[in-house]
């Protein structure tokens, strides 16, 4: 991994690197026999999860305990810790997409009753405190926060959700983070009039730090948002798989390839993944 953040830094770019606890997103197949967890013993709905035998349906989780919420966070500690030693700028807590940290926060998710549930306030702590823990251990403006605002993937599903988040990025901007990475949504809301359309203009004004934001962007509305000044930068991540040369075809206004969304997620081989076609074989717009 050394050889990686080195070579990012030799081309004078930064990299941090995003931190992932799938909780009950998983399957105990991709486990080993492990069993899930989560904030409650409440099972994903009507998805289905990859595994190494196919898909599967989601299992029960099984409720951590305080200490071993408490070894989790500890665990985001050591995570962070060696991700600097390994030459990374920063840490990025994926608090977004329905995975454990997006559990904690969530009322379809998390129907605890300790100091973890309940409350916006109480189900906000997991992550404010992974955040923290993480500030402490590598210092500030080291790491960054991906929140999912008005994404319902995973069965995530709140009755105020814009003041769940509201509360959870004032008290996340209050910290020395470096940014926050915030998804557009990606998948129709509908009728539900609950979740906001656009988490730039809803969040927006409530942050002082850094924004990425994602979300379907193409080559024009990501430079609009710029141009805008409605966030300092713009992630891609399909885009991305598959243009591994993406800010060079950018740069010419090249065509683009368009991602092979059967392989996503798959595993398996190169197809999907290192398989598409560099710029030299693209036509020009």
């Amino acid at each position: 991994m050394e050889k990686v953040t080195q070579a990012v830094h030799d081309s004078g770019g930064k990299i941090f690197a995003q931190l992932n606890h799938s909780g009950r997103a998983a399957h105990s197949i991709n486990r080993n026999g492990q069993p899930i967890v989560g904030p409650s013993a409440i099972a994903i709905k009507n998805q289905e999860v990859y595994t190494k035998d196919g898909k599967r349906e989601y299992e029960i989780p099984e409720v951590l305990s305080i200490d071993e919420i408490k070894a989790i966070i500890k665990d985001y500690k050591v995570a962070a810790t060696n991700a600097i030693k390994a030459g990374f700028d920063g840490v990025e807590l994926h608090s977004a997409m329905g995975y454990l940290p997006n559990q904690f926060l969530s009322e379809s998710s998390n129907q605890r009753t300790d100091k973890y549930g309940g409350t916006m306030e109480r189900r906000s702590k997991f992550v404010i405190e992974v955040v923290e823990e993480m500030i402490n251990a590598i210092g500030e403006n080291k790491v960054g926060v991906r929140l999912s605002p008005s994404i319902l993937i995973h069965d995530i599903f709140d009755n105020s959700p814009i003041d769940l988040y509201s509360y959870l990025i004032k008290r996340l901007d209050d910290l020395p983070i470096a940014y926050f990475h915030l998804i557009q949504p990606l998948f129709p809301l509908g009728d539900n009039t609950l979740y906001p359309e656009d988490v730039l203009t809803t969040f927006g004004s409530l942050i002082s730090k850094d924004i990425i934001v994602n979300g379907g962007y193409n080559r024009e509305a990501a430079e609009k948002e710029i141009q805008d000044e409605r966030t300092q930068f713009v992630s891609f991540g399909a885009l991305f798989l598959a243009n591994p040369d993406l800010p060079d075809r950018f740069a010419v206004n090249a065509d683009l390839n368009d991602p092979d969304r059967a392989t996503m997620y798959a595993g398996g081989d190169e197809k999907g993944y290192t398989d598409y076609p560099y710029l030299e074989n693209a036509g020009k717009l």
